[in-house]
């Protein structure tokens, strides 16, 4: 997977791609063991921030995304393109990759 590091102020996802930002990995276990910055696993799951149009479909006509800005989103763990925009970590990824909405 390749990583990214922007310096603009927005991105705008094409076809059916969307613009993920990474919620923070957990600080500790679940026995309360505080874990270092090497053996925490990277976040499965974020919140969309961006989509792009949808997918174009062979008549020319675009196939609406099944998600939207505000979903919180579980993706799947090597997908996409990992981008760092200001201090923020982003993902940006295909909507195939989205595995479920989470509430």
């Amino acid at each position: 997977m390749a990583s990214v590091s922007l310096t603009v102020s927005t991105v705008k996802p094409l076809a059916d791609r969307v613009f993920v930002k990474v919620s923070a990995s957990e600080e500790k276990t679940a026995g309360g063991i505080l874990l270092p910055d090497t053996a925490k696993e990277k976040p499965q799951i974020g919140e969309i921030v961006q989509i792009g149009p949808g997918k174009r479909n062979e008549d020319g006509t675009r196939q609406e995304p099944e998600v939207k800005v505000g979903d919180k989103v579980l993706y799947s763990k090597y997908a996409g393109t990992d981008v760092k925009l200001g201090g923020d970590e982003y993902v940006l990824l295909s909507e195939k990759d989205i595995l479920a909405v989470v509430g």
